[in-house]
């Protein structure tokens, strides 16, 4: 119970990145793109939007195939997405509303949910 309880709190969190990234139609996501890249309108509302489809499948993933494969696939996403920011914009670090350091707790969360796999 308290598993279900935690992935559907993940799958949330996923689908209301989406939600937040898309209810201003992507100007927040590319203003803070193009500011910390300088790059053009388009290009930086095309990453906003892919971001937008991986959150989503990944949040559908972990609700209705929530293996191996989901968890490890969130967990990729987390790590890759900080990354990139952590490189292009590190003061989200500092952010007082935890922008990336909530990423942290996240990723305990995916890594405590994965299924053991059998030893080969």
């Amino acid at each position: 119970m308290k598993a279900s309880l935690a992935r559907l709190s993940l799958v949330m969190l996923w689908w209301g990145t989406v939600a937040a990234s898309l209810h201003d139609g992507g100007a927040a996501g590319v203003a803070l793109l193009r500011q910390a890249t300088g790059m053009g309108p388009g290009l930086a509302l095309a990453l906003v939007l892919a971001g937008c489809a991986w959150d989503a499948a990944v949040g559908l993933l972990l609700l209705v195939r929530p293996g191996v494969l989901a968890y490890r696939l969130a967990i990729a996403g987390v790590i890759g997405m900080t990354g990139l920011a952590t490189l292009l914009m590190p003061s989200l670090w500092l952010d007082p509303f935890g922008a990336l350091l909530k990423n942290l707790p996240v990723l305990a969360l995916l890594h405590l949910l994965t299924p053991e796999t059998p030893a080969r």
